[in-house]
């Protein structure tokens, strides 16, 4: 099997221990232990009060009863039993391809998006057209174009929503045309769903809520601020969740004993971790309009209070020498476009903690004034 090379983890393997000001994530500034355990007004001692009782064997393999239950809240017609946990979004997204795509398939991929989403039906060997978004239509595909690349033999379609890198969402009447479509060829609808709006998020609606054949992946890593647990899972109907179980024994036990408990805090609190991440979000949103609003370089489509953003910057050099230079000259770190095959723009992660953001916005500019 052949794959190329996952160009958003390269570069940030390679660069983000040396980042000072890192504004490229699209994670919601990441909680620590303590203040996940607080969330409750306690201090966590419960917790590990329980924590050390516990055996350290595998634990319940598909995630706890506990956890499905609470993952199974978050649509409005999946059963816990069809919850399966994985290892993050990207363990979910494997699950799913892996367990659906062979040889000879045909599939179509938003693009750019996760990258996930396009190599690995590549490397299975399926046939993938890309499905372009357009920056000039707030960063959708067009349906026609959909359209006109729906096959009879069409096997799946798979969405980012709301995309990685751009932070645009795409609404329930959109994703009721793709639906449409899909049952015309009887395809799967796969969605990487890990960035949820934090305002407006009613606008929001699950693929597995729509459609028989849905298959929604999700994880803790994004919009509830906590990836260091790699815990994510797939929601589907009950078919296809049986056929998940046969290949996840192929690519996972467990997420851990460890890893469960939390994920179980974390989704208990829910509320909590949302109104948390709504005011950063809120906060952070109008701190990074009021930069685009004087630097006369950088150019966005505004993310809907998603946790990615992935401005246009107007310079003469390759993006990626300019994000080097950024980072060694002035400790800030972002993603350039081309990691995505889109080299005007970079991926800039706005959700950072305030004081991050601030002097990283701050420093970006400072470092584009050698262009004026």
């Amino acid at each position: 099997m052949k794959i190329a090379g996952f160009g958003v983890e390269e570069w940030l393997n390679k660069w983000e221990k040396s980042a000072t000001y890192d504004i490229s994530q699209s994670t919601i500034a990441s909680m620590t232990m303590k203040e996940a355990l607080s969330l409750d007004g306690q201090d966590g001692e419960e917790f590990y009060k329980i924590l050390d009782q516990q055996k350290m064997n595998y634990g319940w393999i598909e995630g706890s009863p506990e956890f499905k239950k609470e993952v199974s809240k978050l649509y409005r017609h999946i059963r816990p039993d069809n919850i399966l946990q994985t290892n993050g979004a990207t363990g979910a997204n494997h699950l799913a391809l892996y367990a659906l795509i062979e040889p000879g398939d045909h599939v179509i991929s938003e693009y750019p998006s996760y990258q996930q989403l396009y190599d690995i039906p590549k490397s299975l060997g399926a046939d993938v057209d890309y499905w372009s978004i357009h920056e000039d239509q707030n960063w959708y595909p067009d349906i026609a174009e959909l359209k006109a690349l729906m096959r009879p033999n069409t096997k799946m379609i798979c969405l980012n929503n709301a995309n990685n890198p751009t932070g645009t969402l795409l609404d329930e009447a959109f994703l009721k045309q793709v639906v449409a479509l899909a049952k015309q060829s009887g395809a799967y609808v796969l969605v990487d769903e890990v960035y949820m709006p934090l305002v407006d998020s009613e606008r929001f609606v699950s693929i597995a809520d729509l459609y028989e054949k849905g298959i929604a992946t999700n994880s803790l890593s994004k919009t509830y601020s906590m990836p260091g647990i790699r815990v994510g899972w797939t929601a589907s109907n009950a078919e296809i969740a049986d056929l998940f179980r046969k290949y996840r024994d192929y690519t996972m036990i467990c997420c851990g004993v460890f890893n469960d408990a939390m994920a179980v805090c974390i989704l208990k609190h829910r509320d909590q971790v949302l109104a948390r991440n709504r005011k950063l979000v809120v906060n952070n949103l109008k701190i990074y309009q009021q930069w685009l609003d004087h630097e006369p370089r950088a150019s966005v489509v505004m993310p809907q209070a998603v946790s990615t953003s992935f401005p246009k910057l107007t310079i003469p050099d390759d993006i990626e020498d300019f994000c080097v230079r950024l980072l060694k000259e002035q400790g800030v770190l972002l993603v350039p476009g081309t990691r995505f095959d889109m080299p005007g723009n970079v991926r800039l992660g706005y959700c950072a903690d305030e004081s991050t953001l601030r002097e990283g916005l701050k420093r970006l500019s400072v470092f584009l004034r050698q262009y004026d």
